[in-house]
């Protein structure tokens, strides 16, 4: 390389040598401007292999960029005895003087093992993946995140071009070298804007790539959902997607483990519904038949397009007109005066008459809910997908809060479950199936589902024990909306706060 003086630094190009005549760079992988760093790959040419290296570049004589950088090469000094499949192993570090000639204008460099794969901005260059492959992808990359917190380690995974895909479908830091003023947060943010990366095709933390569009933000400046942009994403990928880059005094998840935990439960709903036959699956070919998941795109045969959308208009006009048929069948037959209009009616989990007399309502007993939904003032529902796991009336299935680094009220006063019933009633009782023990409820009456806090009535609480917990409830109106309102959850170990509920058995009373 041609010699540059301690005010410049060198001016890197594919074919030059650098860290001593050491290493050839081949390509160029990206740049990280917040450190002023540089991705490459190159070559060892003592050990002839290839390597990963973050060069970071500055003024020789600016002792602040100096000691920032020494401050980076430190970190990752640390890292490297610290393994997982998540992180290319740190193999050395450089410094001006034992490793990198003063002439060369670098001020530290970080070697790590080359990462097999393609880099994570071609991944998404052709648009968003699905979210049951952004999962699989990003759980590696998370577990490292978390194993490397436990060790008292940062990472620094909160810039895409450091990120690489392997070639088995995996995510993992492909440069390490975190910031000199990186914490733990930064990769939890991290973590959550490639999720967001993924999902959406754009970047949600400042100083990413340039050719990467920004993440589109709300009035407060707060960053818009995926599944506001694109509404088929499941609601709880979403939501923990924004919540790992909000502030934690305002919701924000605070641990990699609050996101694990999310991406498990959709690797799980995945491959519960990769059990289900696809209809109408064509079995004259076994190699077909076999093919569960790839990553090619569809090629796009526009004749055959054309013939789907044809069949398919066919046969929607079809099933319109044999439901009209039935449905003036059904009305003639049960109605003696001809129809008056008006919208449809919905009723939620009534059972039909079929023709006969309504049995007169049960004056005692078990009452099941016509709907249940997640209770949150803050906007952030827990899992509001899985409420209804709580009165399918299967102990297998539970709803989960999310987890929790501080106990309420630090993120949120609480978290609850709003059932809603099809007529008034006054309960006698509620036994809650738990296994998390100490979980603090409050039974409370609610004029709506979206009554405020402050208005609803407390009925009845206790603590939950692992196992079923029966709440006596106090003398109360008849009411159709009532909130299980959880204002401490169980804590299993340090750092973690969570609470699962399995089922709820409303009892009417006399």
């Amino acid at each position: 390389m041609v010699p540059v003086s301690s005010g410049v630094h060198a001016a890197l190009v594919p074919g030059g040598v650098i860290g001593n005549g050491r290493y050839r760079l081949l390509a160029k992988s990206g740049a990280d401007a917040r450190s002023s760093a540089e991705l490459w790959r190159a070559r060892d040419g003592q050990l002839n292999r290839d390597v990963a290296l973050t060069i970071l570049l500055g003024d020789l004589a600016d002792n602040d960029a100096a000691a920032r950088a020494r401050r980076t090469v430190e970190r990752a000094m640390h890292a490297a005895s610290f393994t997982h499949p998540g992180v290319s192993r740190v193999i050395d570090v450089l410094t001006p003087g034992t490793g990198i000639r003063p002439d060369e204008g670098i001020l530290g460099m970080v070697v790590a093992e080359w990462t097999q794969g393609t880099d994570l901005m071609d991944l998404i260059a052709e648009g968003p993946l699905p979210a049951g492959v952004a999962t699989r992808l990003l759980e590696p990359l998370g577990a490292a995140i978390e194993g490397a917190h436990h060790a008292g380690l940062v990472l620094g995974a909160d810039h895409p071009q450091r990120i690489r895909v392997t070639s088995d479908g995996r995510l993992r830091l492909a440069f390490p070298g975190p910031r000199p003023d990186a914490i733990a947060r930064d990769d939890v943010k991290g973590l959550g804007a490639i999720l967001y990366l993924l999902l959406t095709g754009r970047w949600a933390l400042p100083g990413g790539p340039d050719n990467v569009p920004l993440a589109p933000t709300g009035p407060d400046g707060s960053v818009i959902a995926p599944n506001a942009l694109h509404p088929y994403l499941p609601h709880e990928l979403s939501s923990v997607a924004v919540r790992s880059l909000e502030d934690t005094s305002v919701g924000g998840i605070r641990t990699s483990a609050a996101i694990l935990q999310v991406l498990d439960q959709i690797a799980a709903e995945e491959a519960e519904t990769s059990l289900i036959p696809a209809v109408g699956a064509s079995s004259s070919s076994k190699d077909d038949d076999e093919v569960v998941w790839t990553t090619q795109r569809p090629v796009q045969d526009k004749q055959q397009k054309k013939k789907l959308w044809i069949s398919v208009g066919v046969l929607a006009a079809a099933t319109v007109a044999v439901i009209v048929w039935l449905s003036v069948q059904i009305v003639g037959f049960f109605s003696d005066e001809p129809s008056k209009g008006g919208g449809p009616t919905v009723v939620i989990n009534q059972p039909g008459s079929n023709g006969q007399t309504p049995q007169a309502p049960v004056p005692a007993g078990p009452v099941q809910p016509g709907r249940i939904g997640v209770y949150d003032v803050t906007n952030q529902p827990d899992n509001a997908n899985q409420a209804s796991r709580a009165v399918d009336n299967n102990a297998t299935t539970f709803w989960r809060s999310d987890n929790y680094f501080q106990q309420f009220p630090a993120l949120k006063p609480g978290i609850g479950l709003m059932a809603s019933f099809a007529e008034p009633v006054r309960l006698a009782s509620i036994t809650i199936t738990s296994p998390s023990e100490k979980t603090h409820v409050q039974i409370r009456l609610a004029s709506s589902i979206d009554a405020p806090l402050e208005e609803t009535k407390i009925i009845g609480e206790g603590d939950l024990s692992n196992g079923q917990t029966q709440i006596q409830l106090g003398e109360h109106e008849p009411t159709a909306h009532i909130l299980i309102w959880i204002t401490q959850l169980s804590s299993p170990g340090a750092g973690k706060n969570q609470s699962e509920i399995r089922e709820i058995l409303y009892t009417r009373a006399q």
